[in-house]
């Protein structure tokens, strides 16, 4: 296996030095007129700047210019660059989904810029407006290749606002160059912008880009010139106190307290690229809650980070390694642990700093240091956690990261095993992205040290992907050692070598209401190399994926699965019921089919049938999502997962439900109410989730949020709390 990884990195190397094309320029000329961003280009100097202009088609085709156009003007001065944008629309009958900040592009009008300040086609800055005037900003990372390097949790302070006219719409901004990290005496910065137009039912972007790949990749981008070399910037030094004023009650312990906390945040830049955040005592009670989903699986399930302290150059962090196998670090893990009954809980962080940002143009710094809290009723240590990365760019867009992770107990617990009182896990990685975006892929290998640990502590693994218009194909192996730990990771299981190969043709029909089609083949195999490199699980997946040109989408799909059970296993999660026994293997197959409506619409709707074997029974599983707007202030979804397990007697049978309608009303662009309610018959629990926001100055909110949680076949309580929670942003 390392003969063959050795081998595979070698190609990676040699595919890093595919060509780059970046025809498109425009120059930011420097302005002394005083721009405000009301949405009404009618400043002088609007008149004489320069624009970013012939903008191409990205759907339904790649090979026409838009047939709405847009045209984008930038200026800058000492402080900031000025966006001034007209879009061109066929009538004013607008598609939003609400007046919320960081909204979701996809299903909506909008424009969105991308900036690569750094020009290395890895990280890039986003700001994004509808015709509403209302405002999102985001990051990219790893050249923006998946969803995983694509986050709008991100916050910064910037100006904007749009006027709606007579078939076409203006937008102006207003974004502090410290909004941005870049090079001193940097003269141009990579650009892009695309723009989602739903009543032409057409995506567009100002650098032609083809449909196989993302909207928001960085691989294909032109050039914003500026008239004079950029300057040292101050960054004004953010503090963010808030305070928080909370009720709770815990109805099974019968246990209530309120309390009152104080922390906040500082953020420090530390010159024009590197940026040091401190928290102290954080609180995260204004965070969305998560999503329930149904696990009928053996393995925990992976769940987005949330928290604004872990956002910025995230991926720094948490790219190491395999997305979903492998992950040496995972940054939900700090903040969250075991109680004595195995449930999840808060674990309270003390406080923590985080540097993060550019050395230089071509290596990246990340550092981590945050300090929990213990809880001696529930036998939970105070754990240090540090995290110390490296990534050096190499061959173009291609990078090496090294990283160091440092999990520590100090003190001496009676209720701690000597085995936990450390975990240290330190790697190298090679990430690959050809300048063309034709292939990426990635090499890395890590070890873990722990007291008493065996010798199988090693995780690698291999991953190479070719992405052309026709053809898409990758394989991604895995090996993890059964020793190996990263207890600020995700792992989903060790004593494993996988292996993942993806084969696809896609086809691209002329006059015809198909946009594409595509044919997959996916087979995913896995072995125990501590027994004798048992066969374990396979699964052999079969698809056909379409695309209409009406954005709607309908997917078909047959897969052929076998399951090694190690261990007894009960896919019901019923209590007393009898699992299925260990050391037996599982056939069985399912046919699944997936049908989404045109996301345009003001409703929308996609359903999901699976039906086939389960184990040694059977499995029919529904799931449903449905979305109504009521623009520009009223946004309701219901989300619906159904699944009907039947296993032969003596193993349980059962029908597993997940509900969650979720009402989102924006009074305005400063107040916004959301209320999530969530079903769970698997977990036996009915919650409720409602918070009220308001933004009362840039990047500063109120927040009433209320918690309510009940047994589902009882429907007695569970746990209560509400929190009033204030915080501000201060720049000094």
């Amino acid at each position: 296996m390392t003969k063959y990884l050795g081998t595979l990195v070698l190609i990676l190397f040699c595919f890093s030095l595919n060509g780059q094309i970046s025809d498109k320029s425009f120059v930011v000329k420097e302005t002394n007129d005083k721009i405000t961003p009301d949405g009404i280009l009618d400043e002088p100097s609007w008149e004489t700047a320069d624009k970013a202009k012939e903008f191409w088609q990205y759907f339904p085709l790649d090979t026409v210019q838009s047939k709405k156009q847009t045209d984008i003007k930038m200026m800058y001065d000492n402080n900031n660059l000025y966006v001034g944008i007209t879009v061109y629309t066929a009538g004013n009958d607008y598609s939003i989904q609400s007046l919320k900040r960081d909204f979701r592009a996809g299903n909506s009008d909008n424009i969105t810029l991308l900036f690569d300040t750094f020009n290395d086609g890895n990280n890039a800055f986003l700001f994004g407006i509808n015709p509403y005037g209302v405002r999102r900003e985001g990051l990219v990372s790893g050249g923006g290749l998946n969803l995983n390097g694509f986050t709008i949790s991100w916050d910064v302070k910037w100006r904007g606002d749009s006027k709606i006219y007579d078939g076409y719409y203006t937008a102006e901004m207003v974004i502090p160059l410290t909004a941005f990290k870049f090079k001193e005496g940097e003269t141009k910065w990579r650009f892009n912008s695309y723009r989602f137009d739903t009543q032409s039912n057409e995506n567009s972007t100002w650098t032609n880009i083809p449909q196989n790949q993302n909207i928001y990749g960085l691989t294909f981008m032109g050039d914003m010139i500026f008239e004079k070399p950029l300057g040292k910037y101050r960054t004004p030094l953010a503090i963010i106190p808030y305070v928080n004023l909370g009720s709770q009650k815990d109805f099974e312990l019968n246990e209530a307290k309120t309390k009152v906390n104080v922390g906040g945040d500082a953020k420090i830049a530390i010159g024009n690229s590197m940026n040091l955040d401190v928290t102290v005592n954080p609180d995260f009670s204004q965070v969305e809650v998560d999503d329930q989903i149904t696990n009928l699986t053996r393995f925990e399930v992976s769940l987005p980070e949330k928290r604004q302290f872990f956002i910025d150059n995230s991926d720094l962090f948490g790219s190491f390694g395999g997305g979903r196998d492998a992950n040496p670090f995972f940054s939900r893990r700090i903040g969250i642990a075991k109680d004595t009954a195995d449930n999840s809980i808060e674990n309270k962080i003390i406080g923590g700093v985080r540097l993060s940002g550019k050395l230089n143009k071509g290596l990246r710094l990340g550092f981590l240091n945050l300090q929990t809290a213990e809880d001696l009723d529930e036998q939970i240590a105070s754990n240090n956690n540090t995290m110390l990365a490296l990534q050096q760019n190499v061959f173009g867009r291609s990078n090496i990261g090294m990283f160091f992770i440092n999990r520590q107990t100090f003190e001496d617990y009676e209720f701690q095993d000597p085995d936990d009182r450390y975990n240290r896990v330190a790697g190298i990685d090679y990430n690959l992205i050809s300048d063309n975006n034709v292939w990426n892929g990635k090499f890395y290998l890590h070890k873990s040290f722990a007291h008493n640990a065996g010798k199988a502590n090693l995780s690698s693994g291999a991953f190479m992907q070719y992405n052309s218009r026709n053809w898409n194909f990758f394989e991604d192996a895995v090996y993890i050692g059964e020793d190996f730990r990263s207890d600020l990771g995700f792992i989903r299981r060790t004593d494993i070598f996988k292996s993942a190969t993806m084969i696809q043709r896609v086809f691209w029909p002329e006059d015809s209401a198909l946009q594409s089609h595509s044919f997959q083949f996916f087979p995913v195999m896995t072995w125990s190399p501590e027994n004798d490199f048992l066969h374990t699980d396979y699964d052999l997946m079969g698809a056909w994926e379409s695309k209409f040109n009406d954005q709607s989408e309908i997917n078909v799909s047959y897969t052929h699965s076998y399951t090694y059970l190690f261990d007894e296993f009960d896919p019901t999660d019923i209590d007393d019921a009898i699992p299925l026994p260990n050391e037996v293997g599982y056939h069985y197959n399912y046919v699944s089919l997936e049908y989404q409506s045109d996301s345009r619409k003001r409703f929308a709707y996609s359903i999901s049938p699976t039906m086939g074997s389960f184990f040694n029974g059977d499995r029919f599983s529904l799931g449903a999502e449905m979305y109504l707007r009521f623009q520009p202030k009223v946004f309701l979804s219901l989300a619906m997962n159904y699944d009907k397990i039947s296993l032969p007697e003596p193993y349980s049978s059962t029908d597993i439900w997940l509900i969650s309608p979720k009402i989102d009303v924006t009074f305005s662009k400063s107040i916004f109410w959301s209320t999530l309610i969530q079903y769970s018959n698997q977990r036996d629990n009915l919650g409720f989730n409602s918070r009220l926001q308001w933004r009362f100055a840039p990047l500063s909110d109120l927040f009433i949020v209320y918690n309510d949680n009940y047994f589902v076949n009882s429907f007695e309580p569970k746990y209560r709390s509400i929190n009033l929670k204030l915080t501000y942003w201060l720049n000094i």
